[in-house]
């Protein structure tokens, strides 16, 4: 196997292993020794790799935030341009802000509480960062499309819907209760906002 191939698969197994973990533990309870085993791993070939757990939860919250975009630009690409499409695709997965057990959930409140660490800061503003941009992006598209406002401000626009993203994300780590904004209120607010009728 070569080398190239090799990485892809340790990363692989890594990925695999830590959502899996993370559906049982929380992100303080996982050890490097978990995933070890849950990847059936060595040491070796671990930290070949990494040097951390939190570098394996970067790599966890990067993957969601790309097989997001993918799965979005997959719907763009299709022959007919409309707007409902590819707000699906987001819809959905507004959803998984709401649920507690949900790992980029976990992962998130779990560095944010970490967030004075040099290493966790830059991983949370490359994170933010992302997450904007591509919201800034898939409105553009729209526009582009003509499927949303011109009116609509990319830059405003797209960081205010991160900012809702993580305050749900946040709000789904606390204890339950009655909740009166939830995903598909998000949802309805951003078709309200963006689709041109």
């Amino acid at each position: 196997m070569k080398n190239e191939d090799r990485r892809k698969q340790t990363i692989r197994q890594l990925l695999d292993a830590t959502k899996e973990l993370l559906r049982e533990k929380s992100c303080h309870a996982i050890t490097m020794k978990d995933i070890m085993e849950k990847s059936e791993l060595s040491k070796g070939a671990i930290f070949h790799y990494v040097k951390s757990k939190d570098e394996i939860f970067t790599w966890v919250l990067q993957e969601r935030l790309e097989e997001t975009n993918q799965h979005f630009l997959n719907e763009v690409s299709k022959y007919e341009k409309t707007f409902d499409g590819p707000m699906q695709i987001i819809s959905n997965n507004l959803a998984g802000l709401e649920d507690a057990h949900e790992a980029t959930n976990k992962i998130l409140v779990y560095l944010l509480g970490r967030e004075d660490e040099p290493a966790v800061a830059e991983v949370l503003h490359r994170f933010y960062e992302r997450s904007v941009d591509l919201s800034k992006q898939w409105i553009l598209i729209g526009q582009q499309h003509g499927v949303i406002q011109e009116s609509v401000d990319p830059n405003k626009t797209a960081e205010m819907f991160v900012l809702l993203g993580f305050g749900m994300r946040v709000r789904a780590s606390l204890p339950a209760f009655p909740v009166s904004f939830a995903a598909r209120d998000l949802s309805s607010f951003m078709i309200d906002m963006l689709k041109k009728y």
